[in-house]
This record gives C-alpha cells, structure tokens and sequence, in this order.
C-alpha cells in the first residue's frame, strides 16, 4: 500500500507568504497541524495527529519501562474530593451546572484528586505498593487570556503520571526513577533540555523539578550557576549580589506580612525596582501568612495587646545603612521587642549575581518554555481523601498515609515549543523523532514503474500526488517541517535526495544526493539517524 499525504495537506500554503514576522502559532495553523475555532480551542488535524502519535510513544516507551501503567480516568470529576483538597474554588477551572443552580462537578485541569480516590478504592494491602499509573489525555482550563496557540490555551494535551508508595523513602525512590525516565524522553525527543529545581505552585508538596526548553520566546526564567551547576527556576533561586552592589545606596521598598497568631508583623524590605518573592521572606520567618492584603495585616496587629506585639524587619541583602528606607508605619514604643535580620536574600535572581547555593560562581539567566513538571507531593492529596494503608511495623499493624508523586509533560506545549525553537527561514523543521513523516516523496514524472519503489522504501514516507508543480511540492515538504524529500524522475532507478534537516548538534546537513533506488533506504536511514 501507497502512503500518501493527508487530504488537505498544503490546502493553506498556495498563496501563503512566510517571513520571520509570522507567529509560530499561525505557522502551525498554515501548515494544517493544527486549527483554532476560537481563542484557547484547538483542532488537530491528521498530520498534528501524527505528530502527538510520536511524543506519546516515546513517553510510553520510557514510562513503561519503569512499570507504570497506562490508565484512561474521566474528563469530569465530582466535588467533593476537590472540597477536601482545598481546590474547588480555584479560578481557573470549568464547573458544570448540571441542570442545578449550584455546579457539583468540572472538568479536569489535572486529576490528583480522581487518581488518589481510584487507588483508595482499589487498594488493599501494602504489599500491592507502589501502584504507579499515567495517562495521555486532553485537560482543561479556563485560561482568561489564551496566548501562543498551543502554549497557552483553554484545552491542552497532556501526559499525567501518579505513583503510590508506602512511606518517604519509597516514594523518593520513585522520584528518582521518573526523573531517570524524563532524561531519556527529552534525550529521545532530540532538542536539548534543562532541567530545574521548581516552586511547586497549586498542585503542592515537598519538592519539584521544571523541564525546560531554552527560548527567548519563555514565559519562565531559569537560572544557572557556572560553578556549582545548580539550576533552578527564577521563584526557587537564592542570590546574593556582587560585592560592588551591597555597597551602594538606593531606594527602599516594603511590604508587610502577619504571622499566624497575629502577633508578629513582618516588614519585608528590598530594593525598589527588583521584584521581591514572599516565599523566601517565609524561609526566615515560617509561620507568617502570604495572602492576607497588607491593610488587613495592620488592622490585625493594632488589635494585639501592646505587650505581646512583635516586629521582625527583613533586610535584603542588596541593603545597607546608605540605603533609602521609608518610615516606619506603626507606633511602636517597645524597641527591644522589634528583631532585625539583615543581608537576607529576598527578592527574585537576576543574571550576573552569586549563586545562593555555592556562593562563589555566577548565574545565568535565560528565558525557557516550561513542557514537564515533576512532584513530590507526600501526603498532600492522599490525607485529606484518606488514603491510608495497614503496615506491619515491629510486631504491630500500623495504619499508614500513602505518600505521592505526580508527574505531567506537555504533548501540545512540547508540539508548540519544538515548532518555534526549530523554525527558521523555510518554515518548521522538525526532528526526526516528532516528524508527522520523515521523508515526503514526489513525482517529477508519471511512471508506470514507479509502483515497485514503493516496496522497497524502508522508512517513514508520505507521497505528494497532488496536481500540484514538483517545486511547491518540495517547497511546501519543507515548510511542514519534513526531514527529506525523495524526487522519483526520468533518471529511475537513480533518483533524489534533498535533506531539509538539521543533525542534532547543529550543523546543516542540507544537501542533495542522487542514489540508486537499491541503496535509497540506507542512505535515507542513514542520513535521518543525527536528525
């Protein structure tokens, strides 16, 4: 059986003129990989369908490999897991009604809460750990402002990984076991990658890592140190400024905090003009409370009785006695309880700093697109939904809270960030690892006898039979993103090869090759392996 191009392939292209000004997302469109109905939404067509076919396979392989089983969970979740996780009332989620006034259920963003009551009904023993499962689904979120097609919409494609253990140390190991798997996704899918220590946001729990790809075009900033080698998101990195900055003046910024008991108020100050990250300031000082607005946190502390008020000041490591500070807002008579700590760092990295981890190299800073999130997430979900198993324990049985992890990567974000790290002057250029097909052929002729090369062509290939010149064909085989054109011709069975790819370490292979048909598999396969 012939292989032949989608039916609509290149229906956009005729009269498409490409330059560097075009977004990626409408390049996406263009070439028929994808559509978009309304902002947010997206349709797949088969050669995007092909496309999301490749990454998935490779995530399976390497996911498999390490024995997690792939699942199928429902796209609507009930409420009353998300009540007890605390998530039923964030914002960015789709609730439906369901003929009530009241919505009872939504559909799913991620499904930490689906997962977690699936592995309550179906566990029975300890020994049964670790139940480890992933799935590749569509996930929803009701994204205010959809931007960059794929990056950023109301729907997206998603692999979603969840792992059960005993305790910590089990689970940890885990972890590691993911992360192994991750290096060898990204290894495979054939651009190169940084991974990053992560703030773990809404989903929670002890610890994350980010997987990157590098692009001025990122939303996220990573940072990385040229001694130590550490990594780590712009919301988890500590720096300290370079010795000729702590010693100049400026001015002042503050905001302030309460803690808990509402006896303590906490004044934050940083430079004006850097942005400061309340989670550092919490390091310092544990139990104050980040989301209450600063006039609420007055209101509180004025209500304290005089004697049990305290004052912590929080001084960002950029400041110094020369510095501008601003006054102070509350009458506070008692000096000797008001606690000073000085030369902490507060306030997000920048570029050219000193590493908080090492404190001798420099870091980096570069822009990069987020495409996977792994977590450990302890008992974050398991507790509250009652996870719980029976364990012997010195010679008693000891009902024991199931510890998690989860793990996502971004088919359609991976799709949309690949497409705008590889294009270029031409149009995409996909790596052969993602390629809808790696080698579209052509027909400069009509030869009967062409029907027996088909057989003999050992590799991924679509035909272009439409009634189209054979340079639009090759030029739009180009603009989809496809490694090599194949030209069948008069000359049979000596035919062409046109090599549209990069290899992987970035050098140009472009070229042509004019090979006998008997060698045209191996010279193909040989010149896809780098790409």
């Amino acid at each position: 059986m012939i292989h032949r191009v989608p039916k609509l392939y290149g229906n956009q292209l005729a009269k498409f003129k490409l330059d560097p000004s075009v977004p990626t997302s409408e390049l996406l469109s263009r070439v028929g990989i994808v559509s978009y109905p309304r902002s947010g939404l997206v349709n797949w067509s088969k050669t995007g369908l092909l496309i999301q076919s490749k990454i998935s396979a490779i995530i399976r392989k390497h996911l498999d490999s390490i024995q997690f089983e792939e699942l199928g969970l429902s796209l609507l979740s009930y409420k009353a897991g998300w009540i007890k996780t605390g998530r039923w009332n964030q914002p960015e989620i789709f609730k439906l009604q369901n003929g009530k006034q009241e919505p009872d259920f939504l559909v799913v963003p991620t499904c930490e809460e689906e997962i977690t009551q699936y592995a309550r009904q179906a566990l029975d023993s300890y020994k049964q750990l670790p139940l480890k499962f992933y799935q590749i689904k569509e996930k929803f979120r009701d994204e205010k402002r959809p931007r960059g097609g794929l990056l950023r919409g109301k729907e997206f494609l998603m692999k979603d990984g969840y792992s059960f253990d005993v305790n910590e140390e089990k689970a940890l190991e885990t972890y590691r076991s993911v992360v192994g798997a991750y290096h060898k996704i990204f290894e495979e899918l054939g651009i190169p990658y940084a991974k990053a220590q992560a703030d773990s946001g809404d989903i929670g729990g002890d610890m994350s890592h980010e997987w990157h790809y590098l692009n001025a075009t990122g939303e996220d900033t990573v940072l990385s140190c040229d001694s130590c080698g550490h990594v780590s998101n712009q919301e988890k990195t500590i720096s300290f400024p370079k010795d000729n900055e702590s010693a100049t003046g400026g001015d002042v910024s503050v905001r302030y905090f309460i803690t808990k008991d509402k006896s303590t108020l906490v004044c934050a100050y940083y430079p004006t003009g850097r942005t400061l990250e309340p989670k550092f300031v919490q390091l310092e000082v544990p139990d104050i409370v980040l989301d209450v607005p600063e006039d609420k946190a007055f209101t509180e502390f004025s209500q304290v009785d005089e004697l049990s008020k305290r004052v912590v000041r929080v001084m960002d490591a950029r400041l110094n006695s020369r510095s501008n500070f601003p006054d102070f807002p509350v009458d506070f008579h008692n000096r000797s309880m008001i606690t000073t700590l000085t030369d902490v760092p507060i306030v997000l990295a920048e570029g050219g700093e000193i590493c908080g981890e090492c404190d001798r190299g420099t870091l980096s800073e570069q822009k990069a697109i987020e495409v996977g999130h792994t977590f450990y997430l302890g008992d974050k979900y398991s507790k509250p939904l009652g996870l719980t198993v029976d364990v012997p324990e010195e010679g008693k049985v000891v009902n024991k809270t199931v510890m998690m992890g989860c793990y996502g990567i971004g088919v359609s974000r991976i799709v949309a960030a690949i497409a705008e790290i590889n294009r270029d002057n031409d149009g995409l250029r996909w790596p052969r690892s993602l390629a809808p097909w790696e080698v579209t052929v052509v027909e400069a002729t009509k030869n009967d006898g062409f029907g027996d090369v088909y057989s003999k062509m050992d590799f991924d290939y679509k035909l272009d039979d439409r009634d189209e010149s054979l340079g639009l064909k090759i030029k739009q085989s180009n603009m989809t993103g496809i490694p090599i054109v194949v030209i069948l011709g008069k000359k049979l069975p000596m035919v062409d090869i046109e090599v549209r790819g990069k290899r992987r370490d970035g050098q140009q292979q472009e070229g042509r090759y004019h090979v006998h048909i008997d060698n045209l598999s191996h010279t193909v396969n040989s010149l896809l392996i780098d790409m």
